[in-house]
């Protein structure tokens, strides 16, 4: 049963006497009677990570489907609700995708599958830019990026200098640069005024 209060043609407010999870959202434009969230997003070959940007959403509703996302919770400043339906351009593993609910937002692995491994041209099936959807560039990796980068968080500069062969110490019998002495160990005059 839905209850429509009109002014003119147009309806202003949607009663509802079912519940939330019921209500059907315009796939074709991630719409519906709730504002989306901001999200952010950055792609790797075997996932998509996406941060949605919802600060104090203590137990919100987060639904995988084959190749869709549905997020629902209530909180921020004006502890207001927010829901979006993320269809995605590709399928996406449901059983690997999980998220992590932190103060300042939900943080969401979604694992590409097998058959969609690689680098999407978009995230969303729809190829209309919306709104509340931004790239987060500071996870951002492109398709020729290495993946060394990703996991070289153990970077040794002695390590790799000493495999170059130099400023280890030095060869045997080079000459201690530190006993002679330099320009710049003169006294300077005093400024004149």
């Amino acid at each position: 049963l839905h209850l429509f209060a009109a002014c003119g043609r147009f309806p202003l407010f949607r009663f509802s006497s079912s519940p939330i999870s019921d209500i059907t959202m315009n796939s074709s434009s991630n719409a519906s009677q709730l504002p989306p969230p901001p999200i952010i997003w950055a792609q790797r070959k075997d996932k998509i990570l996406l941060t949605i940007q919802f600060e104090n959403c203590s137990s919100p509703t987060i639904t995988f489907k084959d190749s869709s996302l549905y997020f629902h919770g209530k909180g921020g400043s004006a502890n207001t609700e927010h829901e979006v339906l993320v269809e995605f351009n590709k399928e996406i593993d449901t059983e690997a995708s999980t998220y992590h609910v932190t103060d300042r937002g939900i943080l969401v692995n979604v694992v590409k599958k097998i058959d969609s491994l690689g680098f999407w041209p978009r995230l969303l099936k729809d190829p209309k830019k919306v709104h509340f959807l931004k790239t987060d560039f500071d996870k951002w990796k492109d398709e020729d990026d290495s993946d060394v980068e990703e996991g070289r968080d153990d970077f040794n500069l002695d390590e790799m200098m000493s495999s170059m062969g130099g400023l280890q110490g030095g060869p045997e019998g080079a000459p201690d640069l530190d006993d002679q002495e330099d320009s710049d160990d003169e006294d300077l005059p005093d400024l004149q005024q």
